[in-house]
């Protein structure tokens, strides 16, 4: 189901990838001045920011999260390929974050950071083998076209409520809601729930003063498909989880299932609503929108390596004393991952024989061409799952495909440079996307 052939992102030793430089250890120590990790800078220009920060630190970049606490941002791509793929030393704990007697119970990214809750995206080690263990096979059930009905008819009943107009707002009218509907549908809600769903869903990303009366709202509604799911199990994702074979207890099947939706949610829509951006404002995808589907799928894996949405991933703790990147972590440091600045990595273009547009040296052709080996999934054992990510393509595929099937004309309503994304370090998304189209006729939804 994949737009493009799977490969892991290469690591030291394997082909493409700049082999490891000798000499003697670094110092043990790191350029003091932190960067602040806020800022609009995130936002408006974070390729060149990322190429300041590279060029003042190197590939890993002391960093400071709001509220004054340090921690390690992992911009190059060989040494985020090391952390992520040794969870011994550098593991998905917590705990072990030597900040903890600091941190104010109120802090507003302690939802971000993590807590120690029993659910696939907490645990750590074995715990969180035997969770993925009851999610992968659930989620890996879920027949692709049966899940691309599901996409089309729900992109088609959103579209429904817009297309006359000859206008919409694609964020808040489309992209922000497919996905979430289409998840609800899949691990088990009836589809007159799945509205509420997404709007205590998309209250938790504003993360705003409603945040946590959505979230207990949320979880109230997983409480009670749990229960209903017990008495009449189903063709989905809940009832498969309740059927595998080890015992798990309703906490822990309730965040998993929180822990599915929320992180299949935003990124996807964001995955939806980057892609038509880059479809109506650049030049090499404008012209083909009204014929083919090839372009979809460049122009989606180009969003995967150019405007992921997940641009930093809290994260992992050092187990031990240890060296990356010529600098000096202490046990107990947070190392972020950040996912969008090592993507966009130049030693590893260059070794690819790309240089970072892909431009002399690649022969004409895009670095992203038949190349998948971005990072905007994670790596190693604390990956997205892959199921997961076929999930999220084929609703975010589908989305787009017949988004430009139904309006066919559509394009931008404001000057591309007006367009305004998401204020956050972490998740890179548009705020809005306002479009016009020849009004068209309704399908037959809502």
């Amino acid at each position: 189901m994949s737009t493009q052939p799977r490969t892991d992102p290469p690591g030291p030793g394997v082909a493409g990838a700049p082999a490891p430089s000798g000499g003697p250890l670094p110092p043990p120590s790191c350029p003091a001045h932190a960067v602040p990790l806020s800022g609009p800078r995130f936002h408006t220009e974070p390729i060149l920011l990322y190429r300041e920060m590279r060029r003042d630190h190197g590939p890993v970049v002391p960093v400071e999260l709001p509220g004054g606490f340090p921690a390690w941002l992992v911009i190059g791509y060989r040494e985020l390929h090391q952390v992520t793929n040794d969870p011994k030393l550098f593991p998905r704990d917590v705990g072990l974050w030597n900040q903890w007697p600091k941190v104010p119970a109120d802090w507003p990214l302690r939802p971000m950071v993590g807590q120690r809750m029993p659910s696939i995206y907490f645990t750590a080690g074995a715990e969180h083998l035997r969770h993925l263990a009851m999610v992968e096979p659930a989620l890996e059930a879920v027949d692709p076209f049966e899940l691309r009905r599901h996409a089309e008819e729900f992109a088609d009943r959103l579209i429904d409520r817009f297309c006359a107009r000859g206008t919409a707002e694609l964020v808040a009218d489309y992209a922000m809601l497919l996905p979430v509907l289409v998840l609800a549908r899949i691990i088990g809600f009836p589809d007159e729930e799945g509205p509420e769903i997404a709007r205590g869903l998309n209250a938790l990303a504003d993360g705003g003063p409603d945040a946590i009366e959505a979230q207990m709202r949320v979880t109230g509604n997983m409480q009670r498909l749990l229960a209903a799911k017990r008495e009449r199990p189903g063709a989905d994702v809940t009832s498969r989880m309740l059927a595998h074979p080890e015992p798990f207890s309703d906490e822990e099947y309730v965040l998993d299932l929180m822990a599915i939706t929320a992180a299949g949610h935003l990124p996807t829509a964001d995955w939806i609503g980057n892609s038509v951006r880059l479809m109506l404002t650049d030049d090499r995808f404008a012209a083909s929108l009204g014929g083919g589907r090839h372009s979809v799928g460049e122009a989606m894996n180009q969003v995967l390596w150019e405007d992921t949405p997940t641009q930093i991933l809290a994260g992992r703790w050092a187990a031990r004393d240890t060296q990356l990147g010529g600098c000096h972590i202490q046990a107990g440091d947070m190392l972020l991952l950040g996912l969008g600045a090592a993507n966009g990595d130049p030693e590893i273009r260059q070794a690819a024989g790309f240089d970072a547009l892909g431009g002399p040296g690649s022969g004409g052709r895009s670095f992203h061409d038949g190349n998948s080996a971005h990072f905007s999934f994670s790596y190693g054992e604390y990956r997205c799952p892959f199921p997961a990510q076929e999930i999220a393509e084929v609703i975010a595929r589908t989305g787009i495909e017949v988004l430009l099937d139904r309006l066919p004309d559509i394009d931008l309503a404001v000057p591309a440079q007006t367009l305004v994304r998401r204020p956050s370090a972490f998740l890179r998304g548009m705020s809005v996307l306002p479009v016009q189209f020849t009004p068209a006729p309704t399908a037959g939804g809502y």
